[in-house]
Protein backbone atom coordinates (compact mmCIF):
# COMPACT_ATOMS: atom_id res chain seq x y z
CA UNK A 1 0.00 0.00 0.00
CA UNK A 2 1.48 3.35 -0.98
CA UNK A 3 1.97 6.17 1.49
CA UNK A 4 -0.63 8.29 -0.29
CA UNK A 5 -3.31 5.61 -0.08
CA UNK A 6 -2.46 4.93 3.57
CA UNK A 7 -2.74 8.64 4.34
CA UNK A 8 -6.08 8.81 2.50
CA UNK A 9 -7.41 5.85 4.49
CA UNK A 10 -6.23 7.48 7.72
CA UNK A 11 -7.60 10.96 6.93
CA UNK A 12 -11.01 9.73 5.83
CA UNK A 13 -11.64 7.71 8.99
CA UNK A 14 -14.34 9.12 11.24
CA UNK A 15 -12.00 9.39 14.23
CA UNK A 16 -9.78 11.90 12.48
CA UNK A 17 -12.73 14.07 11.48
CA UNK A 18 -14.14 13.87 15.02
CA UNK A 19 -10.75 14.80 16.43
CA UNK A 20 -10.48 17.80 14.09
CA UNK A 21 -13.92 19.04 15.11
CA UNK A 22 -12.96 18.58 18.76
CA UNK A 23 -9.75 20.57 18.33
CA UNK A 24 -11.58 23.43 16.62
CA UNK A 25 -14.29 23.53 19.29
CA UNK A 26 -11.64 23.21 22.00
CA UNK A 27 -9.75 26.22 20.63
CA UNK A 28 -12.94 28.29 20.64
CA UNK A 29 -13.76 27.05 24.15
CA UNK A 30 -10.25 28.02 25.27
CA UNK A 31 -10.85 31.59 24.10
CA UNK A 32 -14.12 31.70 26.04
CA UNK A 33 -12.41 30.41 29.19
CA UNK A 34 -9.53 32.87 28.78
CA UNK A 35 -12.00 35.73 28.55
CA UNK A 36 -13.95 34.36 31.52
CA UNK A 37 -10.83 34.15 33.66
CA UNK A 38 -9.24 37.40 32.49
CA UNK A 39 -12.37 39.55 32.42
CA UNK A 40 -14.61 38.08 35.13
CA UNK A 41 -12.60 36.06 37.67
CA UNK A 42 -9.28 37.91 37.87
CA UNK A 43 -10.55 41.50 38.49
CA UNK A 44 -12.50 40.60 41.67
CA UNK A 45 -9.65 38.34 42.77
CA UNK A 46 -7.24 41.24 42.24
CA UNK A 47 -9.49 43.52 44.33
CA UNK A 48 -9.61 40.92 47.11
CA UNK A 49 -5.81 40.74 47.29
CA UNK A 50 -5.35 44.50 47.31
CA UNK A 51 -5.98 45.75 43.79
CA UNK A 52 -3.29 43.65 42.15
CA UNK A 53 -3.69 42.92 38.44
CA UNK A 54 -2.09 39.53 37.83
CA UNK A 55 -1.13 40.35 34.25
CA UNK A 56 1.03 43.23 35.55
CA UNK A 57 2.98 41.05 37.99
CA UNK A 58 6.53 40.68 36.74
CA UNK A 59 10.12 40.73 37.87
CA UNK A 60 12.42 43.00 35.87
CA UNK A 61 15.55 41.04 35.03
CA UNK A 62 17.18 43.80 32.99
CA UNK A 63 15.95 47.38 32.79
CA UNK A 64 15.15 48.99 29.46
CA UNK A 65 18.05 50.81 27.88
CA UNK A 66 17.48 53.20 25.00
CA UNK A 67 15.25 51.48 22.45
CA UNK A 68 15.82 48.02 23.94
CA UNK A 69 12.79 46.92 25.95
CA UNK A 70 13.13 45.60 29.49
CA UNK A 71 13.61 41.90 30.05
CA UNK A 72 10.95 40.73 32.47
CA UNK A 73 9.83 37.51 34.09
CA UNK A 74 6.03 37.83 33.71
CA UNK A 75 4.87 35.41 36.39
CA UNK A 76 1.46 37.11 36.61
CA UNK A 77 0.58 35.99 33.10
CA UNK A 78 1.71 32.50 34.06
CA UNK A 79 -0.61 32.51 37.09
CA UNK A 80 -3.49 33.57 34.86
CA UNK A 81 -2.66 30.81 32.35
CA UNK A 82 -2.58 28.21 35.14
CA UNK A 83 -6.02 29.36 36.32
CA UNK A 84 -7.27 29.12 32.70
CA UNK A 85 -5.93 25.57 32.51
CA UNK A 86 -7.55 24.52 35.78
CA UNK A 87 -10.94 25.84 34.67
CA UNK A 88 -10.69 24.15 31.24
CA UNK A 89 -9.55 20.87 32.84
CA UNK A 90 -12.45 20.99 35.32
CA UNK A 91 -14.98 21.70 32.56
CA UNK A 92 -13.65 18.77 30.50
CA UNK A 93 -13.71 16.55 33.61
CA UNK A 94 -17.37 17.41 34.25
CA UNK A 95 -18.26 16.74 30.59
CA UNK A 96 -16.47 13.38 30.49
CA UNK A 97 -18.02 12.38 33.81
CA UNK A 98 -21.51 13.16 32.45
CA UNK A 99 -20.84 11.14 29.28
CA UNK A 100 -19.55 8.19 31.33
CA UNK A 101 -22.67 8.29 33.50
CA UNK A 102 -24.89 8.23 30.41
CA UNK A 103 -22.95 5.28 28.96
CA UNK A 104 -23.15 3.42 32.29
CA UNK A 105 -26.93 3.92 32.51
CA UNK A 106 -27.30 2.76 28.91
CA UNK A 107 -25.27 -0.40 29.61
CA UNK A 108 -27.16 -1.21 32.84
CA UNK A 109 -30.64 -0.85 31.39
CA UNK A 110 -30.83 -3.17 28.39
CA UNK A 111 -33.66 -2.33 26.07
CA UNK A 112 -36.43 -4.90 26.43
CA UNK A 113 -39.05 -5.25 23.75
CA UNK A 114 -42.33 -3.61 24.71
CA UNK A 115 -45.01 -5.87 26.19
CA UNK A 116 -47.59 -6.96 23.62
CA UNK A 117 -50.86 -5.06 23.64
CA UNK A 118 -54.09 -6.87 24.66
CA UNK A 119 -55.13 -7.01 21.01
CA UNK A 120 -51.87 -8.73 20.05
CA UNK A 121 -52.32 -11.28 22.86
CA UNK A 122 -55.88 -12.01 21.71
CA UNK A 123 -54.82 -12.37 18.07
CA UNK A 124 -52.03 -14.76 19.16
CA UNK A 125 -54.57 -16.92 21.02
CA UNK A 126 -56.85 -16.98 17.98
CA UNK A 127 -53.92 -17.98 15.78
CA UNK A 128 -53.00 -20.81 18.17
CA UNK A 129 -56.62 -22.05 18.20
CA UNK A 130 -56.78 -22.07 14.40
CA UNK A 131 -53.52 -24.07 14.20
CA UNK A 132 -54.74 -26.83 16.55
CA UNK A 133 -58.27 -27.99 15.60
CA UNK A 134 -58.71 -30.05 18.80
CA UNK A 135 -58.46 -26.97 21.01
CA UNK A 136 -61.39 -25.40 19.17
CA UNK A 137 -63.93 -27.89 20.53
Amino acid sequence: MSILSEFKAFAVKGNVVDMAVGIIIGAAFGKIVSSFVGDIIMPPLGVLIGGVDFSDLAIILKAATGETPAVTLAYGKFIQTVIDFVIVAFAIFVGVKALNRLKREEAVAPSLPPAPSPEEVLLGEIRDLLKDPQKRL
